[in-house]
């Protein structure tokens, strides 16, 4: 019973479509294929070279944006796979969500919004949508990736429903999606648990590498809820085993403690919500997949506690800072001559200050910073 009713929550196999019309594959469903492309991106590629927390020329251990993407996506497919939803789906949402990322995390994403400011601002998520719609180039027939309508939707409303789409007429253009979007419905479970799966990934990877780079110590995490209990059963483990080992078992813990939160909540508010099929998560005014009260606290808590000992650690800034300059010094050396870096092709499809800034934000840390050494 509870499983047909999971079922009938999925997003369903057979796509709406796609803004272009392509033939249907007998060997892969829609999702798959939205998987495969955005996998065989550019974009996705570079996300190897781009920052998550520490600047990707610090270390070759610390998390980069392709390896956080697909960590999301294993947490995203084990909720999937419980719910009986669509795990292709999923998978597809958590590996494209950080796509529209600049070099340089997000610093290098404040430094190009304060470049765009007299021109529609910057956003990581929509430039997401500008990538998989406009910018990769790989088919004859239309520009971007022509994924379908439910990864789109999944990835427009990777936040939430969107209530003012100021920024997305500024960036995209006005009724770019041509009204096959609904804006204010809910997303898809899909799209919730690939959200809440992001969340989980950075709360215990990032904690993962602060302590790896020595910006904290575990004593220091002893009055956080949930993390107090979880390092309270593994300490008299400490004298036994490496540091190393120790805190890999606790970074498991802290993800399975999330993931069974989630699971026992997300059931508790499918009944309490009576959700019945899927047009019932469409039409919900509240998230489904969240946390518990007590998961909750955990996240605000772990976020507040990451921002002040690691986001704002003075060896993370200094590399941040250093990345803002890189990223503001580009765009102005870049602006002085366009045509020189920048398609007139793709100048001529859009203005110049949108083309510099989707070519400033496709960079990868280490080839901003080259280049701008070059043009010093």
């Amino acid at each position: 019973m509870q499983k047909n009713r999971f079922l009938k929550l999925s997003i369903s196999i057979k796509s709406r479509g796609r803004f272009n019309l392509e033939k249907k594959s007998n060997l892969r469903s829609p999702y798959q294929r939205d998987r495969d492309r955005i996998i065989h991106s550019t974009a996705f590629r570079r996300l190897k070279h781009k920052t998550q927390v520490f600047v990707n020329t610090t270390d070759d251990h610390y998390r980069t944006r392709i390896t956080h993407s697909l960590e999301v996506a294993q947490i995203a497919r084990t909720l999937a796979k419980f719910f009986k939803l669509n795990e292709d789906l999923c998978e597809t949402l958590s590996l494209a969500h950080d796509l529209g990322h600049t070099p340089f995390g997000h610093a290098g994403e404040e430094a190009l919004d304060d470049c765009m400011r007299e021109h529609g601002g910057f956003d990581h998520n929509i430039q997401t949508i500008r990538i998989v719609t406009l910018l990769e180039n790989k088919y004859y027939k239309f520009s971007g990736l022509n994924l379908t309508f439910e990864t789109l939707d999944g990835l427009i409303k990777h936040n939430g429903p969107v209530y003012n789409l100021t920024k997305f007429n500024d960036i995209l253009g006005k009724n770019f999606f041509e009204k096959k979007i609904n804006f204010q419905n809910s997303p898809s479970l899909e799209a919730q648990i690939a959200s809440i799966s992001d969340d989980i990934a950075y709360n215990s990877h990032d904690l993962e590498d602060g302590l790896k780079a020595q910006l904290f110590k575990l004593e220091d995490l002893k009055n956080i809820p949930v993390l107090n209990s979880v390092l309270e059963k593994h300490s008299k483990k400490f004298k036994k085993f490496s540091q190393d080992l120790m805190l890999r078992e606790i970074i498991r813990d802290i993800i399975n403690e999330m993931v069974k939160d989630i699971i026992f909540n997300t059931i508790k508010n499918i009944k309490t919500n009576n959700i019945k099929n899927i047009n019932d998560v469409y039409n919900s005014k509240y998230p489904i997949v969240h946390f518990s009260k007590k998961m909750s606290s955990f996240d605000v808590n772990i976020k507040r506690f990451l921002k002040e000992k690691m986001y704002h650690h003075k060896k993370v800034l200094q590399k941040t800072s250093y990345g803002k300059k890189v990223i503001k010094n580009l765009f102005i050396k870049i602006k002085k001559n366009p045509k020189k870096f920048v398609n007139i092709n793709v100048i001529k499809k859009t203005d110049i200050d949108r083309s510099i800034c989707d070519f400033i934000a496709g960079m990868t840390d280490r080839f901003a910073i080259n280049l701008h050494r070059k043009l010093k």
